[in-house]
């Protein structure tokens, strides 16, 4: 059904129950006017807050019974009372005993009762006393659940998906893990929001893939897609390990010693070889985007290096190829939450989003711009599409220049070759540094610098045919854009904000569970150059992305790398960089061997989505000479490391 009808048939229905509500509260001029949102009307103090344990219908831990989920939730007394059903904000998380929630690593605690005391996040405080249900649910395998983690298979999102089926009376819950009496949900309407970063967004996502009624709207914060891309991209192995050490990492005690099975199946599914398995099928939200009802409010960082923007580009594709409603927010930052890079705007919008999306409020939300755009540290843009209107591919073709591997970029086909020997020990911050010397690791191509300025947004895919020196060898091939600015630090500790002493506070606290959270700020870092999209593969993938093959030293191979999605403009008088080269240390693994490699440039080629497309690129380049600057090193930020092999929600 469209959104607009379903807005439509609901609005009356919550607008009439809160004018009543409001009308009792307020004096008659103010309660004259339809409110245009939910207010802090209830007690959150006084809130009910409860266990239940939600029957998924699976027996991953093979104990001979269905396995359970811990489901913890505080709402709001009142409503009940006052024969009022209310909607539901859900986290699904496999963090909430482990390691924690948030930037400052909150988990779940409880009373002698077994009922949660704090519940990690701002969301219940903040959002049950206007009216809203939180629940925060332990994933299969996880604190208080039965089960195993099958890390984004079927165990993780039946977790989520049967309390969705719960709180729409399609499911069964009981008041205790091992018990017979029944818990229902009563005091709810069933319509349901998911939220939650990393991993418990990527639940999210995988939920709203399965079609489940009830789930109007997912908000999914630095979320994977598809797992294999998030330890492969074609075939390129980007951590040394595979999803048995991160099931490992996060299951329960109790899981460890039932879920031998469940990590066999998971290194058994998952070979190194980056070869596509079904256990990848299984974990690709994407190809099943056509079964999404939810409405998706998409928030990354497009310097994420942990969930890296492939996942951004092709989930946003696969869902406006087939209508679903969507927003989205796109910082400077790597994986951090919005409420640490944007608070109070992030929770003015998120509390207008759930408002329109499960309340029905006409409160302008959907006829406001699509995309918001962190341009500058805390200086944003906004797009009314994303990407915008008039976003052209242009191909973009790399030339020899005047020295060996300091290259032109333009539109006319190139011609000659070009040729580099890869570097485990370099990254791209290195090959950008030395963008326009020569140097053996890399092959760069560059424009003249800009006439004005110049805007990407959108997947770019290069194109390299190249000659193999080994059996074995992989490639990277990154954008660039050279010139002077000010960006966060994203390759720092915090990747992209300090966090500071003082707090602010996101709702009322109680003595167990404060809504009051440390403040941060920008950490920036002033650079010459900064690496705006990527993208990585074995060059043993040529033939397919599922299957990869030995290759024959010195015979040629074409394969068309995905690079990125990104939305970023190139200012007038920088320059447009691409570079070609092989390991990207620290991003991707090394192959077995260390090949030169030799480009054929004439076909060799990169297409580039700019708003205006290749008309935008040929006035930009007009007249800019291709002379080579004084060839110094330039400074960006330190070589990016992603030691972390975890998607999860600390940074």
């Amino acid at each position: 059904m469209p959104k607009r009808t379903r807005f439509t048939t609901w609005r009356p229905l919550a607008t009439a129950a809160t004018a009543a509500l409001m009308a009792t509260l307020l004096t008659p001029a103010a309660a004259q006017a339809a409110p245009r949102g939910s207010e802090p009307v209830y007690s959150y103090e006084n809130a009910i807050r409860e266990a239940v344990w939600v029957d998924t219908g699976l027996d991953g831990d093979g104990d001979g019974r269905a396995d359970r989920v811990a489901v913890d939730i505080v709402r709001p007394r009142e409503p009940a009372r006052q024969g009022r059903k209310i909607p539901v904000i859900m986290d699904a998380s496999p963090y909430y005993s482990c390691c924690g929630r948030g930037n400052e690593s909150q988990k779940k605690t409880y009373d002698a009762n077994g009922d949660v005391v704090q519940m990690p996040l701002f969301y219940d405080n903040y959002f049950v006393p206007r009216g809203y249900a939180f629940v925060g649910v332990d994933l299969a395998g996880t604190n208080r659940s039965d089960g195993c983690v099958d890390v984004g298979g079927r165990s993780d999102v039946q977790s989520a998906k049967a309390v969705v089926d719960w709180l729409n009376g399609r499911a069964k819950a009981y008041t205790t893990r091992t018990g017979t009496t029944r818990a229902q949900a009563g005091w709810t309407n069933g319509r349901t929001g998911m939220i939650g970063k990393s991993w418990d967004g990527t639940i999210a996502n995988g939920v709203a893939a399965t079609g489940v009624e009830g789930l109007e709207t997912i908000v999914p914060i630095s979320a994977i897609s598809s797992w294999y891309d998030y330890y492969f991209q074609q075939g390129a192995p980007l951590y040394d390990s595979g999803p048995d050490w991160l099931s490992n990492y996060v299951n329960s005690p109790d899981a460890r010693a039932k879920c031998g099975a469940v990590q066999r199946k998971l290194v058994d599914g998952a070979p190194r070889s980056g070869d596509w398995t079904p256990l990848w099928t299984e974990r690709d939200y994407v190809k099943a985007a056509r079964k999404v009802r939810a409405s998706v409010f998409l928030v990354h960082g497009a310097q994420d290096l942990n969930v890296r923007m492939k996942h951004v580009g092709q989930w946003w594709d696969a869902l406006a190829k087939n209508g679903v409603e969507r927003k989205i927010w796109l910082s400077q930052t790597g994986h951090v939450d919005p409420f640490d890079f944007r608070r109070a705007e992030w929770v003015d919008t998120l509390h207008r989003w759930f408002d329109h999306e499960l309340m029905g409020y006409d409160n302008g939300i959907d006829r406001e711009p699509m995309a918001d755009i962190e341009r500058r540290p805390d200086q944003w843009d906004t797009s009314r599409t994303w990407p915008p209107s008039g976003t052209r591919a242009a191909t973009l073709r790399p030339d020899r220049g005047t020295q060996a591997g300091v290259g032109t970029l333009g539109l006319h086909r190139g011609h000659g070759t070009e040729t580099f020997t890869d570097d485990p020990a370099l990254s791209e911050t290195d090959w950008a540094a030395s963008i326009d010397k020569p140097t053996a690791e890399k092959a760069g191509f560059v424009t003249g610098p800009l006439t004005r300025e110049l805007r990407l947004s959108g997947s770019s895919e290069v194109t390299v045919t190249a000659t193999p020196s080994t059996p074995t060898a992989h490639l990277s091939a990154v954008l660039v854009d050279v010139g002077p600015a000010t960006i966060r630090d994203y390759a720092d500790a915090g990747e992209g904000i300090t966090t500071l002493p003082d707090r602010s506070c996101w709702g009322p606290s109680t003595a167990g569970d404060s809504s009051c959270f440390k403040e941060t700020k920008a950490k920036t870092a002033d650079v010459d150059y900064t690496v705006v999209s990527r993208g990585w593969a074995d060059l043993g993938n040529h033939a397919s992305d599922l299957e990869g093959a030995p290759l024959t030293p010195g015979k040629r191979y074409t394969i068309t790398l995905d690079l990125a999605a990104t939305d970023h403009v190139v200012p007038k008088g920088h320059r447009l960089a691409l570079i070609v080269a092989g390991t990207d240390k620290d991003l991707i693994d090394p192959p077995a061997d260390r090949p030169k490699l030799t480009l054929d440039l004439a076909r060799t080629s990169a297409r580039v989505p700019f708003v205006g497309g290749a008309t935008a690129f040929a006035r930009a380049t007009s007249g800019a000479p291709f002379a080579t600057p004084d060839a110094g090193v330039l400074d960006g930020v330190r070589e990016p490391r992603t030691t972390h092999r975890v998607p999860e929600g600390t940074r």
